[in-house]
C-alpha cells in the first residue's frame, strides 16, 4: 500500500508539473503567433473596396486576437472609434473606390449603428459608391444599409419592415411557485427594474416609457428608410402597419431595395463599378485590416484630447470582464489623465446600462477631481442610464445620439428571502443568537420588519436625492425640475435634449471638437484609454482568478439560447444586488 501511494502521488505531480510546463509552452505558442500577427498588421494592406461586416459587434475599444490564427477572424478587432477613423481615412484615401456592407443580422445597439451610418453619410461626400448586400436584412441592419447607394438582396432572402416590439419577461409567478420572497425598495414610478419581480406585466408608467422610446428610435428609422426610398415618411409607416413587406419582390417593388441579386451578381456589378473585367477577383480589404494597418497616433504630443472609455455595467472594485467598468480599475486611469500635462481635455465616452450606486459615486468624485484641473465632456453610446447618467452629470458638456437611452435617474435595491423556499421544498430552518437588533441585516433566510423595510426604503430614497442634486448642480436646474423629469424614466437623446440632460446632438466628433475648444487647442491628437483589449491577457486573467471554466459555461449558453440568453444574465445580474443599493435602467431592453 505504501508503493501505491508513492506511485500514485508520484503521477500526480508528474501530471501538475506537464500541465504547467504545456501551459508556458502553449502561451509561447500564442506570444508568437500575436507577434506575427502583429507584425503581419503592420505592413500595407491592399484593396480598392472597403468591406464593413455589420454582424460584427463593435465595442467603444479594440481588441487584438492572438487566436485568430486557428480561425477565419480578425487578428484585431477595431472599437468605434477606430471604426471612424478607418471610414474616414478611405474618403481621401485614392486606393479606396468605395465601401461594401455585409448585412445580416446584427449584435450592435441603436446609437452604435446610428454613429456608423453618419460615418457612412459623410463618405458618400466624396462621391464614391457604398454597395450594400444581404441574404437576411432585420430593421436595424437596414437602418444603417440605408446609407448606401444602392442596398441589393438576394432573391430568397428575407427583409423586415413591420414596427418595434419590446417582449418582457415577468418572473412572480416563478418566485411564488418557488417559494421566493423578494424584498424590492425603489425610488422613481419609472424604475421599473424590479417590476418582473413585482407583477406579472407591464406597468402603465413602464408601458408609457416604452412606448416613447420606441417612437423616438421609429422616427430615426423612418426618416432614414424614407430617403433611401425617394418616398414620404408616411408611406414607410403605412407599409409596416399593412404587413405590406413579406417577399423580396415586396421590397423591390416598394423601392425598400435596388434589386434582388445572388451574391455572385453584386460582385459583378462590383466589378464594373470599380473598373475590373473577366475573372478579375474584387479586391477586398476588411476594416479590421484596414484600421489596424493605419499609423497608430503618438501619444507624445504636447497637445492631446483623451477618450476614456467606461462601457458595460457599474461594478465595485477592480476588473475582471473585459468589458466592464471597475470603479477601482476606472479610477485609476481617471488619475493619470487628471496628473499627466500633456491630456489638455478628456472625453468620457459612455456606453452603460448603470449598476452599483457606491461604485457610480466613487467614480464620480474622480471625474470631479479630474474637472478641477482640465475639461471634461461626455460622449453618450447605446445608453448612458441610471448610474451611466450619474458619472456624466457634472460634465462640461453632453453629447447624445438621437437613438442613444439615457436618464433613469432613480434608485432600487432588492433582496430575497430563501426561508419559505429551504423549509418548504427542502426542510432547512434556521435559526439565530445576536446580540443587536440589526446585526443579521441583510438576511436572507427571514422577511424584514416593519422598521428594517423602512430603514432599506431610507437608504435609497437618500441616494435618489444625492443623485437629483449631481444632477441640478451638474445641469443647472433646480431641484423641482430634475424631479420632474427624474423618476427613474428613460430617455432617447432627442427627448434628453429637449429636457436638459443633455447639451446637443452627435456621436463623438462633436464631442472631442468641443472638448478641444474649451481647451482652447486647434492642433492636438487623439488618444484613448484604456488599451484595446487584448484576449490572451483576458485569458490568462480568467485562468488565474479560476474564471475560466465559467466563461467557456457563459459561451455555450449564449450559443444554445441565443436572444433569450440575456433572461438569464439579467437573473444572474439580480442574484449579485442582495440588498445593494442599484443605479440601473428599468429593463433589459430589446427593441426589435
Amino acid at each position: 500500500m505504501k508503493e501505491f501511494f508513492k506511485m500514485f502521488f508520484a503521477s500526480i505531480l508528474a501530471m501538475v508539473i506537464g500541465g504547467i510546463i504545456l501551459i508556458f509552452i502553449f502561451v509561447g505558442i500564442l506570444a508568437g503567433v500575436a507577434k506575427s500577427v502583429t507584425d503581419k498588421d503592420n505592413k500595407a494592406v491592399s484593396g480598392d473596396v472597403l468591406m464593413i461586416d455589420l454582424t460584427h459587434k463593435i465595442h467603444e475599444t479594440g481588441a487584438s486576437n492572438p487566436f485568430a490564427a486557428f480561425s477565419d477572424d480578425s487578428p484585431n478587432e477595431p472599437g468605434l472609434y477606430d471604426l471612424m477613423k478607418a471610414i474616414s481615412r478611405a474618403k481621401t484615401d485614392g486606393a479606396i473606390k468605395g465601401i461594401f456592407l455585409k448585412l445580416g443580422p446584427t449584435p450592435n445597439g441603436w446609437a452604435t449603428l446610428q454613429q456608423l451610418r453618419l460615418a457612412l453619410e459623410d463618405f458618400r461626400t466624396s462621391k464614391k459608391f457604398i454597395y450594400a448586400y444581404g441574404e437576411q436584412i432585420p430593421q436595424n441592419t437596414y437602418f444603417v444599409a440605408s446609407a448606401a447607394d444602392s442596398i441589393y438582396l438576394n432573391p430568397l432572402g428575407s427583409i423586415e419592415l413591420k414596427g418595434f416590439a419590446t417582449v418582457m419577461a415577468y418572473f412572480k409567478g416563478t418566485l411564488e411557485k418557488l417559494d421566493l420572497q423578494p424584498e424590492i425598495f425603489y425610488a422613481g414610478k419609472f424604475k421599473s427594474a424590479t417590476e418582473p419581480f413585482r407583477a406579472d406585466r407591464i406597468s402603465d408608467p413602464n408601458r408609457e416609457q416604452i412606448k416613447a422610446l420606441q417612437g423616438g428610435l421609429w422616427d430615426q428609422f423612418l426618416t432614414a428608410a424614407s430617403m433611401y426610398m425617394n418616398c414620404e415618411r408616411n408611406i414607410v409607416s403605412r407599409l409596416a402597419e399593412t404587413g405590406a413587406i413579406q417577399f423580396p419582390q415586396d421590397a423591390l417593388k416598394n423601392r425598400m431595395v435596388a434589386d434582388l441579386l445572388y451574391s455572385d451578381q453584386v460582385e459583378k456589378r462590383l466589378q464594373a463599378k470599380t473598373g475590373q473585367h473577366g475573372n478579375d477577383a474584387i479586391k477586398f480589404v476588411p476594416v479590421e485590416d484596414y484600421a489596424a494597418a493605419q499609423k497608430k497616433e503618438s501619444k507624445y504630443g504636447n497637445n492631446q484630447v483623451a477618450i476614456l472609455v467606461a462601457e458595460g455595467n457599474i461594478v465595485d472594485g477592480e476588473q475582471s470582464n473585459d468589458r466592464e467598468i471597475a470603479s477601482k480599475t476606472l479610477c485609476e486611469q481617471i488619475r493619470k489623465l487628471r496628473n499627466d500635462d500633456k491630456v489638455k481635455a478628456v472625453v468620457l465616452r459612455v456606453n452603460s446600462p448603470g449598476g452599483s450606486a457606491l461604485a457610480s459615486e466613487v467614480i464620480l468624485r474622480e471625474l470631479t477631481l479630474l474637472k478641477q484641473k482640465k475639461h471634461l465632456v461626455v460622449s453618450m453610446g447605446d445608453y448612458a442610464a441610471s448610474g451611466g447618467y450619474f458619472i456624466s452629470s457634472l460634465a462640461d458638456s453632453i453629447f447624445a445620439l438621437p437613438n442613444t437611452i439615457t436618464g433613469s435617474i432613480g434608485v432600487f435595491s432588492m433582496m430575497f428571502n430563501i426561508g419559505p423556499l429551504m423549509h418548504n421544498k427542502l426542510g432547512v430552518t434556521f435559526d439565530e443568537v445576536k446580540n443587536a437588533p440589526y446585526a443579521d441585516l441583510p438576511s436572507a433566510v427571514r422577511p424584514l420588519t416593519a422598521d428594517e423595510g423602512k430603514r432599506m426604503q431610507n437608504s435609497v430614497d437618500t441616494i435618489y436625492s444625492i443623485f437629483k442634486r449631481h444632477v441640478a448642480n451638474g445641469r443647472n436646474m433646480s431641484l423641482a425640475k430634475v424631479d420632474d423629469i427624474a423618476q427613474g424614466r428613460v430617455w432617447t437623446g432627442t427627448d434628453a435634449l429637449k429636457i436638459g440632460l443633455v447639451d446637443g446632438l452627435g456621436g463623438l466628433g462633436r464631442a472631442l471638437k468641443s472638448a478641444a475648444a474649451l481647451a482652447k487647442v486647434s492642433d492636438y491628437k487623439v488618444v484613448v484609454y484604456p488599451e484595446p483589449v487584448d484576449k490572451l491577457n483576458a485569458l490568462m486573467r480568467k485562468i488565474k482568478s479560476n474564471s475560466a471554466s465559467s466563461e467557456v459555461m457563459k459561451t455555450a449558453l449564449k450559443e444554445e439560447l441565443g436572444d433569450q440568453y440575456i433572461w438569464l444574465e439579467r437573473l444572474q445580474d439580480y442574484r449579485k444586488i442582495n440588498g445593494k443599493t442599484m443605479m440601473e435602467m428599468p429593463f433589459a431592453l430589446r427593441i426589435n
